[in-house]
Order: structure tokens, then C-alpha cells, then sequence
């Protein structure tokens, strides 16, 4: 299994973020995305998502992107506060890890980390190391901070 940091820089390039930090949080089951806006439409009688990030820290940079809906469920934060999100999957490039993973999408304005990576896509494939930041790099396409 390979070691990672509290935080790491991925990239979602089905979504075309080529560039995201990410809070690696063992105490979320499930991973999550900041999207500020979402507007469900239809594409060959399947659900899907038009979706509006800002990828980067500190900016206001939008990104739209589209994605096939995955699912809706029920969701606690660390507040205690439960809504209903959508769940998408997309591949996840973290290091040499390249594999799909489901993300659940919310608004992340008020919060340091545009990205959550929870346990289920961690599970069996990586071990945090809570001193450390960032020991797997930036994505090779270049990154925002």
C-alpha cells in the first residue's frame, strides 16, 4: 500500500480538473466534491448532471463539467447536518492510483478544501500518514493552489 499525507493533489480528468487539493479524511465514509451549482438534465433517457466548480483555492475560477448521475442518498457532515446530494463517479489520478471512485457533490465555499477523499476510496489502497502533506506530488499537468 502506498503512504499518503493529510493532503494530496489529485486530478478528475473524466471532469477535466486536471488540478485539485484534496483533505484526506479517514472519518468520511464517502468522497466529496465542492459544486456550487448543479442542473440535472436528461442525455439518451439517462439522468445526468451539469455541474459548477471552482477547483482552485482562494478563486473564484469557474469550471462546468457534465457527468452521468450515479445515485442521490442521504449524507451527514461533521456537523450533524444531513441533505440530499448526487453521486457521480469519476476517475481519480492520484499518483499512480487511476481508478473510479464515487463522489458526492456539495456546496464547499465555506470550507479550506475544494475536495474530500474518503475511506471507501482509500480502502486497501493507501495508508495515511497524518504528519505528512503532499508526498506524492503535483499532478504532472500542472497545479493550482
Amino acid at each position: 500500500m502506498e503512504t499518503i499525507g493529510w493532503r494530496e493533489w489529485g486530478a478528475l480528468p473524466e471532469l477535466g480538473v486536471d488540478a485539485i487539493k484534496m483533505k484526506v479524511d479517514t472519518g468520511a465514509k464517502t468522497s466529496c466534491l465542492h459544486a456550487f451549482r448543479l442542473e440535472p438534465f436528461e442525455r439518451n433517457g439517462k439522468p445526468w448532471l451539469r455541474i459548477w466548480l471552482h477547483p482552485e483555492q482562494n478563486s473564484d475560477r469557474e469550471h462546468v463539467c457534465e457527468a452521468p448521475i450515479a445515485d442521490q442518498r442521504e449524507v451527514t457532515d461533521s456537523g450533524g447536518h444531513t441533505e440530499l446530494r448526487y453521486v457521480i463517479r469519476s476517475h481519480l489520478q492520484l499518483g499512480a492510483f487511476a481508478e473510479p471512485i464515487e463522489l458526492t457533490l456539495t456546496n464547499r465555499d465555506t470550507m479550506k478544501f475544494r475536495m474530500l477523499l474518503g475511506r471507501q476510496a482509500m480502502r486497501g489502497k493507501f495508508v495515511v500518514d497524518p504528519q505528512s502533506s503532499f508526498l506524492l506530488g503535483q499532478p504532472v499537468t500542472g497545479a493550482h493552489s
